[in-house]
């Protein structure tokens, strides 16, 4: 894997041979046991023993030699077949490292990909993110409100201690993430001539209702084709008789959005 992360690989020699199987032959080398390499590896000692009997057979070599008894104790040691397998192993390893790295080194020079992956590849428990362009700082003594361009034209405002606006060093223009967890918003199918306090109040259509056991998700597309996701009880989605083609609105707290910036 490169060291970012963006690019990955699955080495594999014959199919089969991977790299917990490696990890095992080198700590045989190490160790001189099955025991204490099973161990080392992730294996039971009876599900080691019958990998590396597996691999031999189909080898049609050996991978192990066992001494018992005498003033070492006995142990096992690789055979030239197993040494020369490992050996493999650790040069294709380096050499599909290298790969991944001379690949990354060509993403970084096209920006506008090297982007797009930076942004898949975060990982986070919020079901909710979009990246925007950040159109306006508000600086207060305490608090910091930031508005954030979306795709579409729609604008979203979180709420952040102004020493995190700070060590961010937000500034207008920047390209920033929004993360906003699908429990923090509230659906709202109707006003009824009320106004919420809340300042994201996006207005889009049902396009998604999956129900789960106790909770549903439901998915509200917006114009320009973003997407929100809000967690409802299934007993809100019956009182409200949610349904796909349905206007409503996204509503959720500035406090409620994260942002996230490149280092």
């Amino acid at each position: 894997m490169a060291d970012n992360g963006l690019l990955s690989a699955e080495l594999r020699l014959a199919g089969r041979l991977d790299e917990r199987f490696f990890k095992l032959l080198a700590a045989v080398a190490a160790t001189g046991s099955i025991n204490r390499a099973a161990k080392t590896a992730g294996y039971s000692y009876k599900g080691a023993w019958l990998l590396l009997e597996t691999a031999a057979n189909l080898a049609h070599a050996p991978l192990l030699t066992r001494s018992t008894g005498g003033r070492g104790g006995g142990g096992s040691q690789l055979t030239a077949t197993g040494i020369s397998l490992l050996e493999a192993w650790t040069h294709l390893q380096r050499a599909s490292q290298a790969f991944l790295r001379e690949q990354e080194a060509w993403l970084s020079q096209q920006p506008a990909l090297f982007g797009t992956l930076r942004r898949i590849a975060m990982k986070t428990s919020a079901r909710n993110q979009f990246v925007g362009s950040i159109a306006q700082i508000d600086v207060g003594p305490v608090t910091t409100e930031v508005r954030l361009s979306l795709r579409g034209g729609q604008t979203l405002t979180a709420a952040l201690s102004s020493r995190a606006a700070q060590e961010l060093a937000l500034h207008t223009g920047q390209e920033a993430m929004a993360l906003v967890k699908a429990s923090s918003v509230v659906l709202v199918g109707d006003f009824a001539g009320f106004k919420l306090s809340a300042s994201n109040q996006l207005a889009g259509t049902i396009s998604r209702v999956a129900r789960g056991a106790v909770s549903s998700l439901v998915g509200l597309t917006l114009p320009g084709g973003v997407v929100i996701t809000a967690s409802l009880t299934n007993d809100a989605v019956e009182a409200m008789d949610l349904a796909v083609g349905q206007p409503a609105s996204a509503v959720f707290k500035a406090s409620a959005v994260m942002l996230a910036v490149s280092a």
